[in-house]
This record gives C-alpha cells, sequence and structure tokens, in this order.
C-alpha cells in the first residue's frame, strides 16, 4: 500500500520519493500509531460506523503488528513512505481489505498530531523520572556534607564561606523547577487531537471523548485546524529541555572545574571518567564535558523548531514532518544525560579538607568584618571602605584579613575591639540564618523539606 496518488497520472519520482520518506526515523512512533489505531477502530464500531465484525478484526490485527514491531520482526519499507502506511500495509496483508476501513474518518494529519502528543506524553514522564533520580542524588550528597565548607564564589572570585549543602541545593532547585515546567508542558500535550481530519473536523458520527479516554488524555482539541497544526507542545517540550539542559551544563561545569588540581574539590569515580590516549596520570570528567556540549545541541534543536513554525500558514503543510528528528533526540540526549549526572553524582567523593582550606584563604571573612562595624554604628558604606584598606594591608603583608593582629584593625577604626578576632569561617556561616540561607540550621531546613518534597509529601 503507498500513499494515494489518485489524483496523479504519474509515479513518484525515486528522488521525491526519497526526500519524503520519513520512515527511518518516524518508525519510532509505531507503538503510539498502534494505540491510537486501535482506539479509533473500536470507536468506529461502537458508532456503527464499521461493523463490530470489522472493528474486532481489525484490532486484532493491528495488536498481531504491535507484537512484530516489539519482537523486531517488522519490516520497515522506505517505498511506504512513514509508519502509518507501513503498519496499514501490513494490516491489509494480515486481514485483507477490510484493513482500509480503518482510515475512514481519519487523516494522516490528525493521525500524526495525535501519535507525536502520545510519544511526548510519555517523554515527559520518562523525563521528570530521571529528574527526580538526579534530585535523590544531588540530597544525598548535601546530607553527607552538611558541616562542609567551601567558598561560594561570583565571578568565579572567592566571596563568601557557604555549606557545600548549602551549594548543592541550589541545583536541588533548579531540578524541581524544571520538573515544574516538564509538569506544565503536559497540560498542554494532553489534548486528544483525532477526529480533526485533515484541517475542517468530520462529517461521521464521532465520539472524539471515548478515543480521549481511550488513550488517557484528559480533554479534546477544541479547533480542528489549530490540532492538526499545533506543535507548541513539541517546542514548550524542547524549551523545557533546553532550560535542564542549561542547569546540567552550568552542573557539569562545577564538576569539570572542581575535578581539576587547581580546586581538587571533588572527585569523580573511575567508572565515569576516561583516561588519555598518551598521558597516563590522566583521569578526565568526559561526561560533564559532553553534557556542557550537548547542551548546545538540545538549544538548535528548539531554535529549529521554532523557525519551522514561524512561518507556516494554517493548516498542516509537509515542513511539519521536520519536527520528529529533532524532538527524538532533544529526549534521548536529555534523559541521558540526566542518567548519567545522576550516578556520577551520587558516586563523586568531596574534598572536605580541601574546601576548607580554600575557604580559610581570599580574605573571604572580609564582609563579615565590615558587618561587626556595622554592629559599631559604623554606615556600611563607610565600613566597606575601612575593611577595604584591611585587606591590602593583608595582602601587602603576606596574610589573610583574617590574620591581621588586633593592633593593625585599631589603626583603621577604633571601634575594633577583641571580639573581632572572633569572627572565623564557622561563625560567618552560622550567622546566615536566614530563611534560604546558608547556616546549619538553616539548611538542614532546606534538606528536610527537600527530603519531603521527594517522599511526595
Amino acid at each position: 500500500m503507498k500513499a494515494s496518488r489518485s489524483r496523479l497520472d504519474k509515479p513518484m519520482a525515486k528522488v521525491v520519493q526519497q526526500y519524503t520518506a520519513s520512515i527511518a526515523y518516524d518508525r519510532r512512533l509505531a507503538p503510539y500509531d498502534i494505540q491510537g489505531s486501535i482506539a479509533h477502530a473500536r470507536m468506529l464500531a461502537k458508532q456503527g460506523i464499521i461493523s463490530p465484525a470489522e472493528g474486532t478484526r481489525i484490532v486484532e490485527g493491528l495488536e498481531a503488528i504491535g507484537k512484530e514491531i516489539a519482537a523486531g520482526k517488522f519490516t520497515y519499507r522506505e517505498e511506504l513512505e512513514d509508519i502509518h502506511i507501513n503498519i496499514e500495509g501490513r494490516l491489509k496483508e494480515l486481514i485483507g481489505d477490510v484493513a482500509g476501513k480503518l482510515h475512514t474518518a481519519r487523516s494522516r494529519n490528525d493521525q500524526v498530531a495525535l501519535d507525536a502528543r502520545l510519544f511526548v506524553k510519555d517523554a515527559i514522564a520518562q523525563t521528570i523520572g530521571r529528574l527526580y533520580k538526579l534530585q535523590v542524588a544531588v540530597v544525598g550528597q548535601a546530607e553527607k556534607n552538611k558541616k562542609t565548607i567551601l567558598p561560594g564564589y561570583t565571578h568565579l572570585q572567592r566571596g563568601q564561606p557557604v555549606l557545600l549543602a548549602h551549594h548543592l541545593l541550589a541545583y536541588l532547585e533548579m531540578l524541581q523547577r524544571d520538573a515544574g515546567r516538564f509538569i506544565d508542558c503536559l497540560k498542554r500535550t494532553d489534548v486528544m487531537p483525532l477526529g480533526s481530519g485533515a484541517l475542517a473536523g468530520s462529517p461521521y458520527p464521532l465520539d472524539r471523548d471515548f478515543v480521549a479516554k481511550e488513550l488517557g488524555f484528559s480533554k479534546v482539541s477544541a479547533n480542528s485546524m489549530d490540532a492538526v497544526s499545533d506543535r507548541d507542545f513539541i517546542i514548550e517540550y524542547e524549551s523545557a529541555a533546553s532550560i535542564a539542559m542549561m542547569h546540567l551544563s552550568r552542573l557539569a561545569e562545577e564538576l569539570i572545574l572542581w575535578s581539576s588540581a587547581e580546586f581538587s574539590f571533588v572527585e569523580l569515580d573511575d567508572a565515569y571518567t576516561t583516561g588519555s590516549s598518551i598521558m597516563p596520570q590522566k583521569k578526565n570528567p568526559d561526561i560533564a564535558e559532553l553534557a556542557r556540549g550537548k547542551t548546545g545541541r538540545v538549544y538548535g534543536h528548539l531554535v529549529a523548531a521554532l523557525t519551522l513554525m514561524k512561518g507556516l500558514p494554517l493548516t498542516y503543510n509537509r515542513d511539519l514532518q521536520e519536527d520528529k528528528e529533532g524532538l527524538f533526540d532533544t529526549v534521548d540526549t536529555l534523559n541521558a544525560t540526566l542518567d548519567v549526572l545522576a550516578e556520577a553524582i551520587a558516586t563523586a567523593t568531596f574534598n572536605a579538607k580541601r574546601m576548607r582550606q580554600a575557604a580559610s584563604t581570599g580574605h573571604l571573612l572580609a564582609t563579615d568584618i565590615a558587618d561587626y562595624l556595622v554592629r559599631k554604628g559604623v554606615p556600611f558604606r563607610e565600613a566597606h571602605g575601612i575593611v577595604g584598606k584591611l585587606v591590602q594591608k593583608a595582602i601587602a603583608k603576606g596574610q589573610d584579613v583574617s590574620e591581621l593582629s588586633l593592633a593593625d584593625y585599631q589603626r583603621h577604626s577604633k571601634k575594633f575591639g577583641p571580639d573581632v578576632k572572633k569572627i572565623t569561617i564557622e561563625s560567618s556561616v552560622a550567622a546566615r540564618a536566614v530563611v534560604g540561607g546558608t547556616a546549619p540550621a538553616s539548611v538542614a531546613k532546606a534538606l528536610a523539606e527537600a527530603k519531603r518534597a521527594l517522599r511526595g509529601e
């Protein structure tokens, strides 16, 4: 069976057949096409559009094809153009001419829209599951490192001391937002388009709600023209995926930096690193580098989808065939990246001693010293200037600002008393006890809330 050419006198040129064929990649929609066709056949029989016997034969034939596909025994034929015609062609081989009744009250336009929505609904569930696994890994490491102190950075310069658990939980927040975006995307994907026909709807007495219920959709599309030409749900998935990959790329960048000898903050498990072809000592964070690199790939698919849609008049246009390869690759890339980073994070070893050493240099207590003066009545801007001079003094003496003597402090302000020497890395962290701060008490609450959220409480 081939796509209808009843209006055309000449057979399709070979070059056109090859150029327009999508079976090489849209075969991935096969399970969803079978699922949708079974629901459609059952509805046609229920509505008396085909006989119950015909409906049963069609469903049994489709189920047999589904088993062939699952077992890897189905033969995909390029000359049949796409997955829809391949399945319908095989159905005719199995049950004869009654197979032709399956396409009653249906167009490939609403059929492919249905398949794509079923695929994206599944993809969203898979992605959310993988986001959860990465969140579990992040929270697990945060729990192990509740007392580990490291420098917090701005401009990649040491700024203030923070708990490693607090740093890690920043990524939990990003991943939570990612999950929320995918959940939100599901609301707009969960719309059943079948019954829209080619563009104008159907003249048959269809029960679209029956099909929606059979396929697990919460609603049916409200406008047939929009239903067959809408790809917002694909763009929205790719947008959410792009933002998620951006977050993963930030995490990957820190793993790359932190695993370098210059930082030595983290060591990835050997199973999640690679060696060098020439330098025996190397232990490379290749998975993190690939995650960083693959982010651009996912961005590209989003831009391609937006560009694909920007000039399309209503309704269906063959341009829309180009929506699938980028979608499939986006799903595969994001999910694989989530999988590998979840395992890499869970098995990583953080170097608490090295982090603590790094937090002890770089004048990280300068802000706390300025705050000390503020509590003594000095305006913050003035206090800022005084401590800036103290930092210059410490640099000149080859010391950290916290190592200056009380006499050094008092030369710059008489407000300094002996208690200024009680300012430590630990006191700095403990002082930031606001909600969302890095103090141990605040982080303990954040961890408890994170664990409750992951348990679904």
